[in-house]
């Protein structure tokens, strides 16, 4: 009996490794013969460089950033030495986590930190660098991260512009060739599961713009910067990605990124998935259990239930969910290549309860589901 358990973090409980650590207690308790293959997992956002450096032989480095409030913070960020590949959560340097409630200010606050990560990476010899840009605290089209990578944005009075997506309105001038020349010779991947285009009611600043703090009316201000900047972009490299999917990705570093630095856009789990084997473990297993904290119909969006779900049903193996909630339509899952879904709390229980008791409700979900499996195929 093989059994490959790979479940995403759940937020404000357990990483993703603590996930899989539970599930294999209680699955080892009912099959203490059965091979667990532990295969935590990601979608891009926050826990992707802990997942990938569970699995992979690689090194958690960290090093000091502006935060995106300017604030100096310490970021953690993934180096696997055999292949020169950089793993960035844009998070830990500019993510939301890192301001406070009452202080996030999405008309201010700057990427300036993850391209300071993109240049520590490059120190470090990377030939490949992996975004993963979930969870920012940003709006400001990746204009930050280009400047600390050496894009000079000016106004009209050729001085620097201030940091931040509002500051934007008053370029006059980008000048690129101060870019790092490292950069050419580095594979960017972007691992995100949002295709939101730059500009426009679907774009960053309409649908992340108010929960960075941005009022309706910055909204529109915000939106109209990142479009001046988009125009201004489009002339001097010779090409035009705002709308292109996934370049409003974290407040639009999605565009900066494909417009700068030419990388290409991939589903967070997708290649979390690659880097940790997934694909290879899952072909001869029997069973896969994996999970998140909510699974509902935002799943379908690409979240890691969903990408390993399809993993496992291109190779015929059935797939079963824990999570700490079932939300509305994940039900919908059952149709991409899940078999079965199970919440965890066993009875009437506040969040907090459930998130400090969630090892054991994990161990005892997961025996409850080794029991019914062992019944219906007499293991």
């Amino acid at each position: 009996m093989k059994i490959i358990i790979a479940p995403d973090s759940f937020k404000d409980s357990l990483s993703a490794e603590g996930v899989a650590n539970a599930i294999a207690l209680g699955l080892a308790e009912v099959w203490p013969d059965a091979q667990l293959i532990k295969c935590p997992m990601a979608d891009g956002g926050e826990g992707t460089v802990e997942a990938i450096l569970a699995a992979c032989d690689g090194e958690l480095r960290s090093t000091q950033v502006q935060g995106p409030s300017g604030a100096t913070v310490l970021a953690r960020w993934g180096w696997l030495p055999q292949s020169c590949t950089a793993i960035i959560e844009m998070a830990e340097a500019s993510g939301l986590q890192l301001v406070a409630v009452g202080q996030r200010d999405a008309c201010s606050s700057s990427t300036y930190g993850t391209g300071q990560l993109i240049g520590a990476a490059l120190d470090a010899g990377a030939q490949r660098i992996i975004l993963a840009i979930g969870g920012s605290a940003t709006n400001d089209g990746g204009a930050g991260a280009m400047q600390a990578l050496g894009v000079r944005l000016l106004d009209d009075q050729g001085q620097t512009l201030s940091r931040g997506g509002l500051a934007l309105k008053a370029l006059a001038r980008i000048d690129p060739g101060g870019m790092d020349p490292r950069l050419e010779q580095v594979r960017f991947e972007i691992a995100a599961d949002v295709n939101n285009p730059l500009c426009g009611p679907h774009g960053a600043s309409a649908i992340f713009g108010p929960q960075k703090g941005a009022s309706p009316e910055q909204v529109q201000q915000l939106d109209q910067a990142l479009g001046h900047f988009a125009d201004h972009c489009a002339q001097v490299l010779g090409k035009d990605v705002r709308d292109e999917p996934g370049s409003g990705a974290a407040g639009g570093l999605g565009f900066a990124a494909k417009a700068f630095l030419n990388a290409q856009f991939r589903s967070g789990v997708e290649v979390v998935a690659e880097l940790v084997g997934l694909a290879e473990a899952v072909r001869d297993a029997d069973l896969v259990i994996t999970g998140e904290g909510r699974f509902d119909a935002q799943t379908l969006r690409g979240k890691t239930p969903f990408g390993v779900a399809r993993i496992a049903r291109q190779h015929g193996v059935p797939v079963i969910v824990i999570a700490g909630t079932l939300g509305d339509g994940y039900e919908q899952m059952y149709e991409h290549g899940v078999d079965a879904a199970f919440a965890l709390p066993s009875g009437p229980m506040t969040l907090t309860q459930a998130c400090a008791n969630a090892p054991l409700l994990l161990r005892e979900r997961a025996g409850d589901i080794a029991r019914v499996w062992r019944l219906a195929r007499n293991y």
